[in-house]
């Protein structure tokens, strides 16, 4: 049975006492997000759970809404989303404080198409993924994911992102996260771990171009790694530290030695040559697993997280302004948070934006 809409009528009758001091007394009317608007909070959450969870435009949605007979304009729907993301800044802003306390996280962007009207066309702006994911590690923080919408890609606005965190950063090798660790900086020391999954993902590039035994030897050995990974996910740190210790530090150190023998013999322009270096390049930061349990081997915790903004992004083509971005990027954390700790994302949002319309602000 597919959703339907229903009208909720609710009568106030008016009554009048001639021996009482209040005249004409009414019930008070429910309490609503928009104030005289029609839309209830489950209906909002409708909206945003379609939009941003199942990637239908607010277009797309009108029109499913018309054949059910409910005329509803896209920029009324876009009005409803707009309040709902000014309503819910509170708790965005929380969510990165409470992910900003934390001892480890990981950070991934990926593009924004905005409307540009003035220059006809879109720009590129940015979402800056701030994500916690501790079970692998058995932490007892709940996973989160915060997205920052930036007009662009520079490292500064990680920086700003950042502020008041302290801890390990997992990342991919972008060179905007160099200044996060660039001397004299000032705040919080942050340490940089790498991505051994965009370490493999280069050499595997190579294989599907034709015959490639070197690139094909270090993604055998790469998989090593991930084979001992996948015996320890859920072990607390010191766990996952001592087998680590015995059984992928000789895997790093043959790594390494392959490393080393063919860097010097391949050709640095060559496109093997181009991936050795850039496992070599990051090779401090592709170690520092064996130092601490709870660094994982990739930052594919975060990419994943950032998937539905592509399909959304693909649907949607862009966001009509730098406050939709922004938008975008509050309602899809919420989205992304509950997925991930497997709470029902319209439950979330019709309980939160109904303790939001009435008057609850903590």
């Amino acid at each position: 049975i597919p959703a339907q809409f229903r009208v909720i009528v609710t009568r106030r009758p008016k009554y009048a006492c001639r021996s009482c001091t209040d005249g004409v007394v009414q019930a008070p009317s429910p309490a609503r997000l928009i104030p005289g608007g029609l839309p209830t909070e489950a209906m909002v959450a409708h909206v945003l759970v379609s939009k941003y969870a199942d990637h239908l435009p607010l277009y797309r949605q009108a029109q499913i809404y018309s054949r059910q007979g409910v005329d509803l304009d896209r920029s009324t729907l876009a009005d409803w989303v707009g309040r709902a993301a000014f309503e819910l800044r509170p708790v965005y802003d929380a969510l990165v404080a409470d992910l900003k306390r934390s001892s480890k996280l990981f950070m991934d962007e990926t593009r924004a198409p905005v409307l540009d009207p003035g220059a006809r066309k879109t720009k590129t702006g940015y979402f800056w993924a701030l994500a916690r994911d501790d079970r692998p590690w058995n932490g007892t923080a709940p996973p989160g994911v915060a997205f920052t919408y930036a007009p662009g890609r520079s490292g500064l606005h990680a920086e700003r992102i950042l502020q008041g965190f302290g801890g390990i950063l997992q990342v991919d090798g972008y060179a905007g996260y160099n200044r996060l660790v660039a001397p004299g900086r000032g705040g919080s020391d942050i340490t940089l771990a790498y991505c051994w999954a965009h370490a493999r993902r280069k050499l595997v590039e190579i294989t599907r171009t034709g015959p490639a035994p070197i690139a094909e030897e270090g993604v055998r050995l790469i998989r090593e790694l991930y084979a001992i990974e996948a015996g320890i996910r859920g072990l607390d740190p010191d766990d996952r530290l001592a087998v680590r210790q015995k059984r992928s530090a000789p895997a790093v150190a043959r790594i390494k030695d392959w490393l080393d023998h063919h860097r010097s013999r391949v050709s640095a322009k060559a496109p093997l040559g181009e991936a050795l270096s850039y496992i070599a390049k990051y090779w401090a930061g592709l170690e520092l697993f064996l130092t601490d349990g709870r660094i994982e081997l990739d930052n594919n915790a975060v990419e994943r997280t950032i998937r539905p903004i592509a399909l959304n992004r693909k649907n949607a083509l862009f966001a009509g302004h730098d406050a939709g971005a922004e938008n975008w990027a509050v309602i899809a954390s919420f989205i992304e948070t509950c997925k991930l700790n497997a709470v029902d994302p319209h439950a979330w949002l019709s309980s939160t934006l109904g303790a939001v319309a009435n008057g609850h602000q903590q």
